[in-house]
Protein backbone atom coordinates (compact mmCIF):
# COMPACT_ATOMS: atom_id res chain seq x y z
CA UNK A 1 0.00 0.00 0.00
CA UNK A 2 1.27 3.41 0.85
CA UNK A 3 0.70 7.06 -0.17
CA UNK A 4 -1.73 9.19 1.80
CA UNK A 5 -4.83 8.14 3.55
CA UNK A 6 -7.49 10.27 1.63
CA UNK A 7 -10.30 10.15 5.12
CA UNK A 8 -7.80 12.17 7.30
CA UNK A 9 -6.41 15.44 7.40
CA UNK A 10 -2.61 15.57 6.17
CA UNK A 11 -0.42 16.35 9.42
CA UNK A 12 1.91 19.63 9.34
CA UNK A 13 5.16 18.61 9.32
CA UNK A 14 8.80 20.37 9.01
CA UNK A 15 11.12 18.55 7.65
CA UNK A 16 15.18 18.64 8.93
CA UNK A 17 17.47 21.21 7.49
CA UNK A 18 20.40 19.58 9.24
CA UNK A 19 21.49 16.21 9.68
CA UNK A 20 20.49 14.50 13.01
CA UNK A 21 21.24 10.99 15.01
CA UNK A 22 17.91 8.83 15.14
CA UNK A 23 18.30 5.76 17.53
CA UNK A 24 16.00 3.34 17.43
CA UNK A 25 15.13 0.47 20.03
CA UNK A 26 14.14 -2.56 18.62
CA UNK A 27 12.06 -5.35 20.05
CA UNK A 28 15.04 -7.32 20.87
CA UNK A 29 16.64 -4.06 22.76
CA UNK A 30 19.14 -3.65 19.89
CA UNK A 31 20.00 -0.19 19.27
CA UNK A 32 20.29 1.06 15.79
CA UNK A 33 22.03 4.17 14.51
CA UNK A 34 21.17 6.00 11.65
CA UNK A 35 22.48 9.64 10.56
CA UNK A 36 19.64 11.13 8.97
CA UNK A 37 20.77 13.48 5.88
CA UNK A 38 17.36 15.10 5.05
CA UNK A 39 18.78 15.54 1.56
CA UNK A 40 17.68 12.19 1.08
CA UNK A 41 14.41 12.85 2.62
CA UNK A 42 11.67 10.90 1.62
CA UNK A 43 13.32 7.69 1.54
CA UNK A 44 10.54 5.82 0.04
CA UNK A 45 6.66 6.01 0.28
CA UNK A 46 6.24 4.68 3.90
CA UNK A 47 4.80 6.68 6.16
CA UNK A 48 4.88 10.77 5.67
CA UNK A 49 8.14 11.83 4.49
CA UNK A 50 10.77 12.22 6.72
CA UNK A 51 8.85 9.90 9.06
CA UNK A 52 10.15 7.02 11.67
CA UNK A 53 8.82 4.77 9.77
CA UNK A 54 10.58 6.12 6.40
CA UNK A 55 13.79 6.19 8.16
CA UNK A 56 13.51 2.52 9.16
CA UNK A 57 12.34 1.10 5.88
CA UNK A 58 15.29 3.22 3.89
CA UNK A 59 17.83 1.35 6.57
CA UNK A 60 16.82 -2.17 7.51
CA UNK A 61 14.92 -1.70 10.57
CA UNK A 62 11.98 -4.10 10.92
CA UNK A 63 9.17 -1.72 12.02
CA UNK A 64 5.86 -3.21 11.04
CA UNK A 65 2.87 -1.38 9.23
CA UNK A 66 0.09 -3.21 8.31
CA UNK A 67 -1.48 -0.17 6.82
CA UNK A 68 1.06 0.74 4.66
CA UNK A 69 1.62 3.69 6.58
CA UNK A 70 -0.82 5.50 6.29
CA UNK A 71 -1.92 5.99 9.50
CA UNK A 72 -4.86 3.35 9.26
CA UNK A 73 -3.63 0.86 12.16
CA UNK A 74 -1.48 1.21 14.99
CA UNK A 75 1.36 -1.67 14.17
CA UNK A 76 3.94 1.38 13.76
CA UNK A 77 3.61 2.14 17.22
CA UNK A 78 6.47 3.49 18.78
CA UNK A 79 7.56 5.01 21.71
CA UNK A 80 9.54 8.45 22.14
CA UNK A 81 12.09 8.03 24.70
CA UNK A 82 14.06 11.37 23.79
CA UNK A 83 13.36 14.24 21.27
CA UNK A 84 9.66 14.29 21.17
CA UNK A 85 9.77 18.13 21.37
CA UNK A 86 11.59 17.78 17.73
CA UNK A 87 8.89 16.33 16.23
CA UNK A 88 5.73 17.56 14.55
CA UNK A 89 2.45 17.14 16.91
CA UNK A 90 -0.24 14.13 16.68
CA UNK A 91 -3.01 15.09 14.91
CA UNK A 92 -6.70 13.48 16.30
CA UNK A 93 -6.58 10.99 13.29
CA UNK A 94 -3.29 9.71 14.68
CA UNK A 95 -4.78 9.89 18.50
CA UNK A 96 -7.62 7.66 17.64
CA UNK A 97 -5.12 4.96 15.98
CA UNK A 98 -2.72 5.12 18.63
CA UNK A 99 -6.13 4.51 20.87
CA UNK A 100 -5.82 0.45 19.45
CA UNK A 101 -1.93 0.57 20.26
CA UNK A 102 -1.13 -2.03 23.32
CA UNK A 103 1.61 -0.70 25.89
CA UNK A 104 0.17 3.34 25.33
CA UNK A 105 2.58 5.75 26.66
CA UNK A 106 2.24 9.56 27.09
CA UNK A 107 4.89 9.42 24.58
CA UNK A 108 3.44 7.11 22.00
CA UNK A 109 3.51 7.89 18.79
CA UNK A 110 2.99 6.36 15.33
CA UNK A 111 5.89 5.63 12.94
CA UNK A 112 4.53 6.61 10.14
CA UNK A 113 3.41 10.10 11.57
CA UNK A 114 6.43 11.01 13.26
CA UNK A 115 8.46 13.48 12.03
CA UNK A 116 11.70 14.70 13.60
CA UNK A 117 12.18 18.44 12.00
CA UNK A 118 16.59 17.67 12.76
CA UNK A 119 16.61 20.28 15.43
CA UNK A 120 18.00 17.60 18.00
CA UNK A 121 18.47 13.52 17.73
CA UNK A 122 15.72 11.41 18.30
CA UNK A 123 15.41 8.05 20.60
CA UNK A 124 12.80 5.80 19.78
CA UNK A 125 11.75 2.54 21.34
CA UNK A 126 9.67 -0.46 19.28
CA UNK A 127 7.31 -1.72 21.57
CA UNK A 128 7.35 -5.45 21.97
CA UNK A 129 3.61 -5.83 21.85
CA UNK A 130 1.83 -5.17 18.78
CA UNK A 131 -1.39 -5.66 16.94
CA UNK A 132 0.37 -7.25 14.15
CA UNK A 133 -0.15 -10.91 15.27
CA UNK A 134 1.44 -12.57 12.48
CA UNK A 135 4.36 -11.40 10.43
CA UNK A 136 5.79 -12.89 7.41
CA UNK A 137 9.52 -14.58 7.78
CA UNK A 138 12.14 -12.80 5.93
Amino acid sequence: MGGQNPYIKEAQTELPAQRYTLTVIDEQKREHRVEVDPARIPYGDHGLPGSILDICMAHGIELDHACGGVCACSTCHVVVRRGLEACNECTDDEADQLDEAYGLTAQSRLGCQCVPNGRQDVVVEIPTWNRNLAREAH
